[in-house]
């Protein structure tokens, strides 16, 4: 490696001598996906990364190949989809754009590409398989057991249910040459092929609003079928389609399946195996009960040993009835579904004077206590009841649990070990109640087995603050705790929902810390499927609670996420596809809340603001409270420009100027309304108020500096230098400080131990985010131990402006980057990673005294804008990368190309 030091205040390029090039392309995926299988889309879009021993790297232009073989690559006539040599420099979502693409079949692809420094070899081949492309090829039935059977089951109130089991021999005669499961079993299905899971999946299908679509899963099964006998088995729970508290809108029905396995043959020929009236069920099996909130109960003494499996006697069974259809489109799954991510061990057990035990996993998780060899006694329940928080003597806190029961219970058949997990519920819990043992058990006969959705970790951060690396833990928890097959509130009580408000600005931060792009491309339209005929939008999405308030603040996170998926990610798909449904929401709260240019509706306001007393849980002081108009005026006019970009996306350029021209009407009238010419404030002067107006764009030219200048006074001066602001404030607040040249403030509230505050939650013990601001003294009947809501954008604020990763104003997906770090009062370490579409980005500083260095990574074929105050007194940089350096009255700009850097002094 040759280093080059410049004298002073320098830079520090850390280059590879030229004979060790070496450029390759990797991480290549479809549809976001490696090797996905079940894609239903007609033009899959090819994305890969490249990585190179030298910096400055761009590519110039790539080819494509996809083929119906691995083998197929080398003979020009048997390839799909030759690309050709493309001149262009994008890598991320190129779509696919040859022959017609066969239902089912699957499909083999590679890529390679011309860069600045030389050709690439082919990627390794990577492969895809598509959907069942059309509903006439679905041969199968909806089956299952249609009656309630069992005592105490129900469909009303807390519903109760026992797991169905379905069981299908068949024979293959031949020798076979592929086979693929399409499958779906409502609410969660586990399926077996010859004893074997078919999948490590959880909580499968993912959810939706069964009404209008369901999904399905496709999985290749080849490896698990046997010569002659074979037996798929599956194991059918509850879910969200028998929901947990009976309401039309809970529960759609029995559980029911849905089942296709397509065997080919080398002979050319296939067979279909279908769910039909000649499988078997039974619901007399072990899971006696499975419920969401309230937890699953076993007895093992039902158990049906090898009912999954060749030579079962299944005599007793009944014949499996044929059900309807949910009646929503059939439609093959985009996302991965959930999975086990991670295992956690217990770090305490405590003993109760009346027998129990508690456990402490040390964290407040999400998933549910796998058992590991505990002894139980014959016909003696031992019972889990789950909770975040202990009370004072230390039995569990379960007053914010609410109606959900939390008990997971297993009946051992005989005295002895046993080894026991759940699978169909979950619970949100540090600690565990334990009960129906005669003896202590080990740590070690427990295990914490953390469920989310399947999604890469792509961000790192840590400070010289451990208030801040804390908080940044607890939302990391937070964050992949309510991934459920959507965002949702909170992972314990008897809620579990998609809200809408919870997600606006925070699925930005999100995406800094998880890829969590499919999960809310899938959840986009979740909220289109649960949008009424009239436009309106269902603040829960799925609306298991159906809520149509006709404001704006909850539905403004669809068109956000959808901006996020964007900007982010490079995606444009959501917006083009729920661009029209979009519009139709605008138009639908014009005609029921716009009244002289302010939108009147408005239902949450600034929710779960710190109030005047710590026993409440909203405020009562009508100083605090922001109006809701001033709410819902600011949002709208934020989506209206929203649009204005969503329709140059779409093409629908004609839409443009009546959205510019509704936008300056509401400008107007709102300042008109709200405006405080003479104090430069908005309203009551709340700091929500004052921050969405200057951060959204309202405020009148030339008058911004002195309403920051109340945002600071106010917060300084009446909050003690603290947080003021609720879930709609805390969107714009951090961001909105730092722009406007008050990082310390920022830096402050960040950094504060004392309500209100992120570490008053750390001093108080919490490892996730909570609910409310005073969740340690709020009524219980709202509050959360885990809520990610309140992270507004503290997590966004994080990355780019203490990290100073940051998309450039004219770039997407961070092709380019605008890299400018700020350096509040106090803090003098930081270290952030994040893995974009096109690769890891680092930057990692220090600064202690006169002593400063920043080590930055910008990935291949991307750049960056970096500037640093000339304060540094910076020498002027050169070298391999440096594209061009622009030198201002107070700051050093330099374009450098991908690779690794070090700014430094000597």
């Amino acid at each position: 490696m040759k280093r080059i030091f410049f004298i002073g205040w320098t830079l520090v390029m850390l280059m590879t001598a030229c004979k060790g090039i070496h450029t390759e392309v990797v991480f290549p995926k479809v549809e976001m996906q490696e090797n996905p299988e079940g894609l239903a889309t007609l033009n899959p879009r090819f994305s890969w990364q490249l990585a190179s021993t030298m910096n400055d790297l761009v590519q110039q232009s790539y080819q494509i190949q996809v083929a119906a073989s691995e083998d197929a690559f080398n003979k020009e006539e048997e390839r799909i989809w030759d690309s050709g040599m493309v001149q262009d420099d994008q890598s991320v979502l190129i779509p696919y754009a040859g022959d017609e693409l066969l239902s089912g079949e699957t499909y083999y692809w590679r890529v390679k590409v011309v860069t600045n420094q030389g050709e690439t070899a082919w990627s390794d081949v990577q492969h895809w398989s598509m959907a069942l492309l059309d509903q006439s090829e679905w041969q199968a039935k909806w089956i299952g057991e249609d009656a309630l059977s069992n005592p105490g089951e129900t469909a009303e109130g807390n519903t109760r249910l026992a797991a169905r089991y379905l069981r299908k021999p068949f024979t293959t005669s031949k020798e076979v040459k592929r086979a693929m499961l399409y499958i779906s079993g409502l609410g969660s299905y586990e399926a077996y092929l010859n004893g074997q899971r078919v999948s490590d999946d959880v909580f499968a299908p993912t959810v939706s609003w069964y009404p209008e679509r369901v999904y399905y899963n496709v999985y290749p099964v080849t490896s698990l079928l046997q010569k002659e006998d074979n037996l798929l088995g599956v194991k059918l729970g509850n879910g969200r389609f028998f929901g947990m508290r009976g309401s039309d809108t809970q529960v759609f029905g029995l559980p029911r399946l849905l089942a296709q396995l397509k065997i080919e043959y080398n002979d050319g020929t296939s067979e279909l195996i279908v769910s039909d009236n000649s499988w078997k069920v039974t619901s007399k099996g072990p899971i006696i009960a499975n419920n969401e909130y309230d937890g699953e109960e076993y007895d093992a003494r039902l158990e049906m040993e090898g009912w999954n499996k060749t030579g079962f006697d299944d005599a007793g069974w009944k014949q499996a009835d044929v059900m309807d259809a949910p009646g929503g489109e059939l439609t093959a799954q985009p996302n991965p579904n959930i999975r086990v991510m991670e295992e956690i061990q217990p770090v305490h057990i405590t003993r109760l004077e009346d027998g129990k035990f508690i456990l402490d996993m040390g964290q407040n998780m999400v998933g549910w206590l796998r058992i590991n060899n505990l002894k139980g006694k014959k016909d003696q329940p031992v019972t889990l009841r789950f909770a975040e928080l202990l009370n004072p003597d230390s039995t569990l806190y379960l007053a914010n649990i609410r109606s959900a029961k939390v008990t997971d219970s297993y009946t051992p058949a005989a005295d002895g070990s046993f080894s026991w997990e759940p699978s169909f519920v979950y619970h949100g819990f540090r600690f565990v109640e334990i009960t129906g043992l005669n003896e202590q058990p080990e740590l070690s006969q427990f295990t914490g087995r953390v469920i989310y959705d399947q999604m890469e970790t792509t961000g790192q951060f840590e400070t010289s603050n451990e208030v801040i690396n804390q908080i940044f833990r607890n939302a990391y928890w937070g964050i992949r705790g309510n991934y459920r097959g959507m965002p949702t509130d909170c992972p314990q009580r008897d809620e579990r929902q998609g809200w809408l408000g919870d997600r606006a600005t925070g699925c930005f931060g999100e995406a800094f810390v998880f890829n969590n792009a499919l999960l809310y491309s899938k959840w986009a339209q979740d909220i289109e499927d649960s949008q009424s005929p009239e436009g309106s939008v269902s603040v829960v999405s799925p609306r298991y609670w159906t809520i149509y308030n006709d404001d704006v603040t909850w539905p403004a996170a669809w068109f956000y996420a959808a901006k996020m998926l964007w900007q982010q990610y490079g995606d444009t798909a959501p917006i083009k596809k729920h661009y029209a449904s979009m519009k139709r929401y605008l138009e639908r709260i014009q005609e029921v809340s716009m009244q002289d240019g302010i939108l009147t509706k408005d239902t949450y306001g600034d929710w779960c603001m710190p109030p005047e007393r710590q026993d409440l849980i909203h405020s009562q002081d009508p100083a605090r409270k922001t109006a809701g108009p001033v709410l819902s005026t600011t949002m709208y006019y934020s989506l209206l420009n929203l649009m204005t970009q969503f329709a140059e996306i779409t093409g629908n350029q004609a839409d443009i100027p009546q959205f510019r021209e509704l936008a300056a009407k509401i400008k107007e009238a709102y300042n008109t309304r709200y405006f405080d010419a003479d104090s430069a404030h908005y309203d009551n002067n709340t700091v929500t108020a004052n921050i969405l107006s200057l951060q959204l764009g309202l405020v009148p030219e030339g008058r911004e500096e002195e309403l920051f200048r109340n945002i600071v006074e106010k917060t300084e001066k009446d909050f003690d230098g603290h947080v003021s602001t609720g879930v709609l404030g805390i969107q714009q607040l951090m961001r909105g400080l730092t722009e406007h040249g008050n990082v310390d403030l920022a830096y402050r509230i960040a950094t504060n131990k004392t309500y209100p505050s992120w570490g008053y939650m750390i001093e108080k013990g919490a490892t996730t985010i909570w609910e409310l601001w005073n969740g340690d003294t709020a009524d219980p009947a709202m509050n959360s131990a885990n809520h990610v809501m309140l992270l507004g954008d503290l997590i966004i604020w994080y990355y780019e402006d203490l990290a100073g990763i940051k998309n450039h104003p004219e770039s997407v997906a961070y092709k380019k980057l605008w890299m400018e770090p700020k350096f509040p009062e106090g803090l003098s370490h930081v270290k952030a990673s994040y893995h974009s579409v096109y690769g890891e980005i680092k930057s990692e500083w220090t600064r202690e005294g006169d002593a400063f260095s920043w080590d930055v990574t910008i990935p291949a074929n991307t750049s960056a804008i970096v500037r640093l105050p000339k304060a540094l007194h910076i020498q002027t940089p050169a070298g391999a990368g440096i594209r061009r350096i622009n030198e201002t009255g107070t700051e050093l700009e330099i374009e450098i190309g991908s690779g690794s850097y070090r700014f430094a002094t000597q």
